[in-house]
């Protein structure tokens, strides 16, 4: 191993946020908001707010996939498109977009 693979560290997620801005923030909103369908979906109190989210997080996560750039996206798209889903049905079977 030379001295300078040695010497640098690996990041764990890395996003080249410098050549990808609008794809790398898309990929973040789509885990957060999938993420946040998910928990919002599994509590039956917020159903109504889970089931926003995940009306709001599949389709961004699409389109954050359908433009993605590296493989560090796709993987974030796809996990947020995953969460989302699942939020969305924890929500829908919990009373959906019922007040």
């Amino acid at each position: 191993m030379s001295q300078e693979a040695a010497g640098r560290e690996q990041a764990a997620v890395d996003l080249d946020a410098d050549r990808h801005p609008l794809e790398n923030a898309l990929a973040v909103a789509a885990i957060t908001i999938g993420v946040a369908a998910l928990i919002l979906g599994s509590i039956p109190a917020s159903h109504f707010f889970g089931a926003l989210a995940a009306v709001i997080g599949l389709p961004l996560a699409l389109y954050s996939q359908l433009i993605s750039a590296t493989t560090n996206e796709r993987w974030l798209n796809v996990i947020g498109m995953v969460t989302a889903f699942v939020g969305g049905g924890f929500a829908l079977s919990h009373g959906g977009f019922t007040v």
